[in-house]
């Protein structure tokens, strides 16, 4: 019989639901030994480990579970995700003026109409259609061609999808791309190279290269533009343009889906969400914390220091469980419950401390909007079919949810 901490670190797991029975066990432990890293499973642990960059480093090993090869970490290092301040104070700010709740609400006209016309016209598998409203929210919020936003669907399925065959393997149609989208994907590899490596992506690096000359050429108001003005490395420009392009779409991707899935399974806060729009916001919130979408991430610790009565050397790795956190009965009520009313919000979905995520208040625009469109309809959506889960033990994925209207 597998252990709780065999069973939390095998994709295999996953695919049929996050195993959150062996998170609660685990969690009574607070922080626990599993391999060579400690796993943390405390909310307020977390958000001590999230918070304190001077203890607990992104830097220092990056922020996958797996240890990079030393080059690819040298690469990886520059990318904002991977940076401690105050290197990744200045790369943020370079990004922080497109997601102000003023640049936000400029879109949201935009993303509103998209969320309707998304939701008016199903093929049936829900996680299919919701996957094009963040496509093509990045592609207007960071200038990439909308013909072209096949290209960051596929880049982040290679990516998150690396543990399961059929998400990896996707391929979109290819109709209508620019010419820069078609010759960087001659450079796709064919030969199994792990796409989280520096030369596993070649393709995507040709494109952004392609794109960042064409916008120093005709420059506009989106993020790829506004790069070009900066002072910034080759390195740093290709990091931030896989960051977004990959992990810019990958939350909600799945978020949106997992949310459906929470209302399917529990009906009566499905109608009581249908009876009262005012609650969509906190609905919203407690999808993410029910369904939390990047279950993990890493820290490594750069100095001797105690967590919840363990001893952490320096050169420790460290992996905040945030399905675990955003279940802490010591941080919710009935935390197992999903209450579209809920009052407490403080999940951990998006992160705690500097590298809270930039593009939260985007995300939970885009949410709302397909939600609210989903409420409009005249009847419920149910289940039509059988939901498929990805395999991986990273994101909590979804990668059919065949529904119909009742």
């Amino acid at each position: 019989m597998r252990t709780d901490a065999e069973l939390i670190v095998d994709p295999d797991t996953y695919t049929s639901g996050v195993p959150h029975d062996a998170l609660t066990r685990l969690r009574e432990k607070n922080v626990v030994r599993i391999d060579d890293f400690w796993a943390v499973f405390r909310h307020d642990d977390v958000r001590t480990v999230l918070k304190t960059p001077a203890v607990f480093s992104s830097h220092r090993g990056a922020t996958q579970i797996r240890d990079p090869q030393p080059e690819d970490l040298k690469y990886v290092q520059r990318m904002m995700l991977n940076q401690d301040p105050p290197e990744h104070s200045r790369l943020r700010r370079m990004l922080t003026r497109a997601f102000t709740p003023r640049a936000v609400a400029r879109l949201e006209d935009g993303i509103r109409a998209n969320a309707r016309e998304i939701i008016a016209n199903p093929s049936g598998d829900f996680a299919a259609d919701v996957a094009d409203l963040p496509l093509l929210t990045l592609a207007d919020v960071f200038g990439v061609p909308r013909q072209d936003r096949a290209l960051l669907y596929d880049w982040s399925n290679r990516v998150i999808g690396f543990q399961d065959s059929e998400y990896a393997l996707s391929s979109s149609s290819t109709a209508g791309m620019t010419d820069m989208a078609l010759e960087a994907l001659q450079l796709r590899p064919d030969d199994g190279r792990d796409p989280r490596a520096r030369d596993g992506m070649p393709d995507l690096y040709a494109y952004a290269h392609a794109l960042g000359e064409y916008k120093r050429a005709h420059p506009s108001d989106d993020v790829l533009s506004n790069l070009m003005r900066e002072d910034i490395s080759l390195e740093e420009f290709e990091n931030l343009f896989w960051l977004f392009s990959v992990a810019g779409n990958e939350t909600l991707r799945n978020g949106i889906p997992g949310g459906m899935i929470a209302l399917l399974e529990h009906p009566d806060q499905y109608d009581r969400l249908r009876a009262d729009r005012s609650l969509l916001g906190s609905a919203v919130e407690e999808m993410l914390r029910w369904w939390t979408p990047v279950m993990h991430f890493r820290r490594t610790a750069v100095q001797d220091t105690e967590l919840s009565g363990q001893t952490i050397k320096a050169g420790d790795k460290v992996v905040v469980w945030f399905s675990s956190a955003n279940r802490d009965e010591r941080a919710f009520t009935e935390p197992d419950e999903f209450d579209v009313g809920r009052r407490e919000a403080d999940h951990l979905s998006f992160g705690h401390g500097p590298h809270f995520c930039l593009g939260a208040q985007l995300a939970r625009t885009q949410m709302r909007a397909i939600f609210d469109a989903v409420l409009d309809l005249p009847g419920r959506l149910r289940l039509d079919g059988e939901i498929s889960r990805l395999r991986s033990n990273f994101q909590n994925g979804v990668k059919h949810l065949p529904i119909g209207v009742r």
